[in-house]
């Protein structure tokens, strides 16, 4: 449950933009000034992902923490696992301001950000330098510049394998040109080839778009299952605005929140009905009835990200226990036995 001061600073957040306002978010953090319960646990709630336990299977998607800044706070918020990133290589500013839009009567955003971060040394550097604690995985990404993307993700990889939990091929961001061509059957399976090369022991994982055909989905699949990637994570945002109100509604770049949801959803379920490679759950996730949604359609975990520019971060733990209480009500002893449970639903 929101604080009185949880209240205050969301409702004082939204008077800037967008973007300024995200960054007095990470400054309160690294401040001490969130909420900070730990990591949300119970019998029902854990359960393993690629090999590593988690208290939990709520976790935060990419791009919130682009640089690894607030790793420390962001572990105590009651996560079950983060991820950090997109790193690219090179540092770079990213696509010009203003690239980020709030959307508050679809309870969603828009961003064409374009991999915006201190480069992977740096962010290297923090992740290095970070404690014992919840599982952190690395956003891998490539430079707008750059003649050889796929040699990009594999050089990232190369530079954070032996200081991160996990690393995601981010090919689904619609905020670099032609990224999305690396989705391609033959392309994703030349550019996992190259990052499961220097992986070391890593696990790594894999992020789509949310619209692909059922086509597409089924060469991902197919490509994921051969290259030995150990999750998927569905979906990134997505270039679709039907049904959007607010007035930012054609503004170019990658929608997320609310709206998303049925679709990444549908994607995810097709997805489970193909492959057994764990499933991340992600996009539109804003209550535990969503994040059971997205269990039930064949997620082990879920991530979060725009729903917390509206309901802060109290809600992480919310999400969790009201997922622990869903669990229960339906007599699942442990949330592994939820994961697909309901996949026919979404088919």
């Amino acid at each position: 449950m929101k604080t009185a001061l949880e209240r205050l600073g969301l409702a004082a957040l939204h008077r800037f933009d967008p973007e300024t306002a995200h960054g007095l978010a990470i400054r309160a953090l690294r401040a001490g000034l969130a909420p900070a319960p730990g990591p949300v646990t119970s019998p029902r709630l854990k359960t393993t992902l690629a090999g590593m336990p988690l208290p939990n299977p709520v976790g935060l998607a990419a791009g919130f923490d682009k640089n690894a800044i607030a790793i420390a706070p962001l572990s105590r918020a009651g996560f079950g696992f983060i991820e950090v990133g997109a790193a690219t290589p090179l540092p770079q500013p990213g696509n010009p301001k203003p690239r980020l839009f709030r959307l508050s009567a679809d309870k969603a955003a828009i961003n064409r950000f374009g991999f915006n971060n201190d480069g992977a040394a740096a962010i290297n550097a923090r992740l290095s330098a970070r404690g014992a604690g919840i599982p952190v995985g690395l956003n891998l990404g490539a430079n707008k510049t750059s003649t050889d993307r796929a040699a990009d993700f594999a050089q990232v990889m190369t530079t954070a394998r032996d200081h991160v939990d996990f690393a995601t091929v981010n090919v689904s961001s619609p905020n670099t040109e032609k990224l999305r061509d690396l989705q391609g059957k033959d392309a994703l399976a030349g550019l996992l080839q190259g990052v499961m090369e220097v992986r070391g022991t890593t696990p790594v994982f894999l992020k789509i778009a949310p619209d692909l055909t059922p086509a597409e989905i089924a060469d991902v699949a197919e490509v994921a299952t051969t290259a030995g990637v150990a999750a998927i994570i569905a979906t990134n945002t997505t270039l679709d605005r039907d049904g959007l109100k607010s007035a930012h509604k054609d503004q170019a770049g990658g929608l997320s929140g609310q709206p998303l949801f049925e679709k990444s959803t549908r994607v995810l379920a097709q997805l489970s009905a193909l492959t057994d490679i764990p499933l991340i759950g992600v996009g539109g996730i804003g209550t535990a009835e969503q994040a059971y949604a997205k269990i039930c359609a064949g997620a082990t975990a879920v991530q979060l990200y725009t729903a917390l520019v509206f309901g802060g971060l109290s809600m992480v733990a919310e999400i969790a226990k009201g997922l622990d209480a869903l669990l229960a009500r339906d007599g699942f002893g442990n949330i592994t036995e939820a994961v697909g449970s309901k996949r026919s639903d979404w088919l």
